[in-house]
C-alpha cells in the first residue's frame, strides 16, 4: 500500500506535470538533519514560497497547486540573533521582580544558548531539522537550526570602522550604565587591530561627534582620553544621536571595511524623535546606500526594550543587553570584534509542513519577525543580518495526524551575499520516523532549547494555567529541576544560570 507521504508527493508531481506541460519536478527527501543546497540566483523566483518537499525552485502554477492543497502549510520569518530579551529578564529577576511579559520574546531566550549544529564548510548556512514527541498526544516539538561557518581568526577578517553612539543623558549616571560602557570601550580599544577605526558620538538633548573616524594605529591614547572624559548631562534625544552617528559613519566610511554603528543606551528617549520608524526613516539613505548595520547594546535597570529592538530589527542589526562587567567585556571585547564581518544579509527562513502528516503547527516566538509567505523570495523584503559563528534556532509545536508517517517538514533558508547581493538557499528535511520518542530521549541541547522556550512561555503568560507549549512542565519548580539536570549534563555555565533564573521566577511567583 502506498504511504500517505508517497501519495502526497505523487499527487503533486502529477499536478505539476499537467499544469507545466511536462515540466519534470525532482522530489527528494532525507532524514532528520539533512541539508541540501541550491543557488536561486539563476532565475527569478521572487514571491514564490519555498517548496513543500524537495523542490528547490518553483513555478507560479505549482504555487497555486500548493495553496489549493494546503493553504496553511507554510511558516516564514526573518532570522533573528538578538538575545537582549533573555538577559533583561535575568536582570529583572535578579532585582527581585518578574519581567514585564511584553519584553519576553521566546526566540531570544532560545537563541541565548550554545547549539551543536553541524557547520557549513564555506559561507552560508547549514540546516538542521530535528524533533521530539511530547507527553501531549500527537504533539511534538520540532527544532529548525541554522548555523554559519565558525568565526575566522581575527587577522583574516576585513578591517572594521565602528561608530559608537553613546547615550550620556542623565539616566545614564546610574551605576552600571555609562561607567560600564566606558570601561568596556577602553578594554576594547586595546584589543582592536591597528587597521581598525573608531568614531565616537555622544547624545543627550543634542548630539555631538567627539571623535571622528580614527585609525587605532598610533591613536589609542587619544581614544582612551575621549572615552574617559565622557560624562552625563541632560535629557535623551536618541533620534539625534542615531542620525548624527550615521552621518559620522558615512563621513568616515571605509571601502573594503565593515562599517557599523554601535548604539549604547538605556533607550529611554524623551526628547526629539522617540518613534523607531521615524528615526530610521531619517537615516534610510545611509543604511540603504552604504549598508551600514546597527548593533544595539542595552543597559540599565529601566530599559526601553521595545524601542531598541525596533531600531535594531529594522536597522539591519541586532541587540544585546548587558548588566554587569563580565557581560559588557564579553560583548565589547569578544563578540563585537569577532563578529564584525557579515555572512548573510536579509536572511529569511520558510518551513513547509507536509499536509499529509501535519494537522496543525505553531511557531514559538518571532512575533515581530513574521514575513508573508509570498515574500520569502522577494529580496526587497527585509530579513535578518547574520555573522560568522552564529546559530539561529526556531522551535515549533507540531500536531501530527494520528498514526501518520513519512515526510513531516522541509526548512529552507534564503539569504543574500553581503558583497554581491546574490541570493542563495539551503534546505533540510525531517521525517516522522526521525522524531525522538520523548523529550527525555532527545539530545541535551534540544532539551535546553525546550526548557528555554517553556520558561519564556511561562513568563509571557503570567499564569501557570495558561495554555502553554505542548509538553510544558506544570510548574516553575519542575522546569527548574529539568534545567538543573541539564546543567550537570552539559557542564555549561549558561544552562546553570538558566536554572537559577527559573528558580528566581518561582520565588517571585509565590
Amino acid at each position: 500500500m502506498m504511504k500517505p507521504y508517497e501519495r502526497y508527493r505523487t499527487r503533486r508531481l502529477l499536478l505539476a506535470l499537467t499544469a507545466a506541460g511536462g515540466l519534470l519536478l525532482t522530489a527528494c527527501s532525507g532524514g532528520g538533519g539533512s541539508s541540501e543546497g541550491s543557488n536561486a540566483a539563476d532565475r527569478d523566483t521572487s514571491g514564490l514560497p519555498a517548496p513543500a518537499h524537495g523542490d528547490k525552485d518553483g513555478t507560479s502554477e505549482q504555487e497555486d497547486q500548493d495553496r489549493e492543497a494546503a493553504p496553511d502549510h507554510l511558516s516564514t520569518f526573518a532570522l533573528d540573533v538578538d538575545t537582549a530579551s533573555y538577559d533583561y529578564a535575568r536582570r529583572a529577576l535578579a532585582d527581585g521582580r518578574l519581567p514585564d511579559p511584553s519584553t519576553v520574546r521566546p526566540e531570544e531566550f532560545v537563541n541565548s544558548f550554545r547549539q551543536d549544529y553541524e557547520r557549513p564548510d564555506g559561507d552560508g548556512f547549514s540546516v538542521t531539522v530535528d524533533g521530539a514527541r511530547t507527553d501531549d498526544e500527537d504533539w511534538s516539538l520540532v527544532r529548525v537550526g541554522l548555523a554559519t561557518r565558525t568565526t575566522q581568526r581575527t587577522g583574516e577578517r576585513p578591517p572594521a570602522a565602528l561608530t559608537f553612539v553613546i547615550d550620556v543623558s542623565g539616566s545614564m549616571a546610574e551605576p552600571g550604565r555609562l561607567d560600564l560602557a566606558q570601561e568596556s570601550l577602553s578594554v576594547m580599544t586595546d584589543r582592536l587591530r591597528d587597521d581598525d577605526s573608531v568614531a565616537i558620538v555622544t547624545f543627550s538633548d543634542e548630539a555631538e561627534t567627539v571623535l571622528p573616524m580614527t585609525r587605532l594605529d598610533g591613536n589609542r591614547d587619544e581614544i582612551h582620553d575621549v572615552v574617559s572624559e565622557l560624562h552625563t548631562r541632560d535629557s535623551t534625544n536618541l533620534g539625534a544621536g542615531v542620525e548624527t552617528g550615521y552621518e559620522t559613519a558615512v563621513e568616515g566610511l571605509r571601502e573594503g571595511a565593515t562599517n557599523r554603528v554601535v548604539l549604547v543606551s538605556d533607550a529611554l528617549a524623551n526628547t526629539g524623535d522617540t518613534d523607531a520608524d521615524t528615526i530610521l526613516e531619517r537615516i534610510s539613505g545611509e543604511r540603504r546606500e552604504h549598508g551600514i548595520t546597527l548593533f544595539g547594546v542595552g543597559v540599565g535597570s529601566d530599559y526601553g526594550d521595545a524601542l531598541m529592538e525596533r531600531l535594531a530589527d529594522k536597522g539591519d542589526g541586532h541587540t544585546v543587553y548587558v548588566s554587569d562587567e563580565d557581560e559588557a567585556r564579553k560583548v565589547f571585547c569578544e563578540e563585537l570584534p569577532r563578529n564584525i564581518d557579515l555572512t548573510a544579509r536579509d536572511a529569511k527562513a520558510q518551513v513547509a509542513f507536509d499536509p499529509e502528516t501535519v494537522e496543525e503547527f505553531r511557531l514559538v516566538g518571532y512575533d515581530n519577525r513574521r514575513v508573508a509567505d509570498e515574500d520569502f523570495r522577494d529580496d526587497r523584503v527585509d530579513g535578518g543580518e547574520v555573522g560568522p559563528g552564529h546559530t539561529v534556532t526556531a522551535l515549533y509545536a507540531v500536531r501530527t495526524e494520528p498514526g501518520a508517517g513519512g515526510h513531516l517538514a522541509t526548512a529552507t533558508v534564503r539569504w543574500l551575499d553581503p558583497d554581491t547581493r546574490d541570493p542563495h538557499e539551503e534546505s533540510g528535511d525531517l521525517e516522522t520516523d526521525a522524531l525522538h520518542e520523548s523529550l527525555r530521549a532527545a539530545p541535551s541541547r534540544f532539551r535546553v532549547t525546550a526548557v528555554a522556550a517553556y520558561f519564556a512561555d511561562a513568563l509571557r503568560s503570567g499564569d501557570d494555567r495558561y495554555d502553554r507549549i505542548p509538553g510544558a512542565p506544570v510548574s516553575f519548580a519542575e522546569l527548574a529541576g529539568s534545567a538543573r539536570a541539564l546543567a550537570g549534563t552539559t557542564e555549561d555555565r549558561a544552562v546553570r544560570e538558566l536554572a537559577e533564573a527559573i528558580e528566581q521566577a518561582d520565588r517571585r511567583r509565590d
